[in-house]
């Protein structure tokens, strides 16, 4: 590792990370800033380990961004927005780049779905899409890449329980994947607006999908709604340190005292934080401590209602679902850290 690091050799990035103790910074081997004596240097691997052990990432070479999306997915994912209507042979993704063996993998990974099924949601939702807006149904079966009115009339059909003429009874939650500093995220939209916002590797994501489906009554579909679109550059601003408030429109539900803890969280300000038994009390119900927990580990919209921004009376930083790495992270940039 002292070798990797003091040659900056790229091919051990993500193997191992390397902080220095006299700045505070951990950094990946690659890094091409000034190597501090030996002595300073200790080795993580992983960047969990690194923030729990106080340590902030480099703004130099940016070693949080090792969790986005590989280069190879976003080419193909470029690739099916450019042309929803095309249907991908093994032969293009090879031309993109990528081993069809492993975007196959890669899809159901990451997004829950193989990559056909992603492909085929993803036109059919913008048919949906284009349909609302006033496109002909002759004109949604050609840009879907679909081959007859009856294959896409059935293939709608079967994917949003009605057929493409009675669109107004449709309303499924679309999901769309966002690339962020500190890892992927996911985003549910209805009509209504936001109705999900995750880090991807929650452990919870698909119990949350399952009770999103039930309490909407429909299905979830790769797609990019207009709520989708506002939440795509607000999520950017916050990660640049020039957004405070997000107004993407958002739609939640919850148990009425679920609702009044979320409501309170959307109260706290920006880059402060209060414990949990603050909360408790300006709920007027001191001794509701646990339940308030439980209530903010519900919230399905993270960074947007705030939940990051409760913490234990002590200080310390415990219950947060896109982990508590993360929720020193958010606390951090909120509060001007590098």
């Amino acid at each position: 590792m002292e070798r990797a690091y003091l040659g900056s050799d790229a091919s051990f990035d993500g193997v191992f990370y390397t902080a220095v103790k006299t700045t505070g910074i951990f950094c990946l081997p690659s890094c091409k800033a000034r190597k501090p004596f030996k002595e300073n240097v200790e080795f993580f691997a992983t960047v969990k380990e690194a923030i729990f052990a106080g340590y902030r990432p480099c703004l130099r070479c940016k070693p949080l961004e090792l969790h986005t999306t590989p280069d190879w997915i976003k080419r193909v994912l470029r690739a099916i927005d450019t042309e929803p209507g095309r249907k991908f042979s093994d032969q293009d993704l090879r031309l993109l780049g990528s081993d069809s063996v492993r975007v196959r993998r890669y899809f159901v990974k990451h997004f829950g779905l193989t990559f056909q099924a992603y492909c085929r949601g993803r036109r059919l939702s913008l048919a949906l899409e284009n349909i609302r807006k006033g496109s002909s149904i002759d004109d949604a079966v050609f840009e879907a890449g679909f081959n007859s009115h009856s294959g896409f009339r059935d293939s709608f059909t079967n994917t949003f329980g009605h057929p493409p003429g009675k669109i107004d009874a449709i309303d499924p939650i679309q999901l769309a994947w966002f690339e962020t500093p500190m890892g992927p995220m996911i985003a549910g939209a209805v009509q209504a607006g936001l109705c999900l916002l995750e880090f991807t590797d929650r452990r919870m994501l698909e119990t949350e999908l399952k009770m999103l489906r039930k309490h909407f009554q429909t299905v979830t579909v790769p797609g990019e709604s207009p709520h989708h679109v506002s939440l795509r550059k607000e999520l950017e601003a916050y990660f640049a340190r020039t957004l405070r408030t997000f107004q993407t429109k958002i739609t939640r539900f919850g148990t009425p005292f679920e609702e009044r803890v979320w409501e309170q969280l959307d109260q706290i300000p920006y880059g402060t934080t209060i414990s949990y038994e603050e909360l408790a009390q300006r709920l007027g119900n001191p001794g509701a401590v646990r339940a308030v927990g439980r209530a903010n580990g519900m919230n399905k919209l993270g960074i947007i209602v705030p939940c990051h921004r409760v913490i234990r009376k002590s200080g310390d930083l415990a219950g947060y679902g896109g982990g508590i790495w993360r929720k020193r992270l958010l606390i951090d940039l909120e509060r001007g850290g590098s």
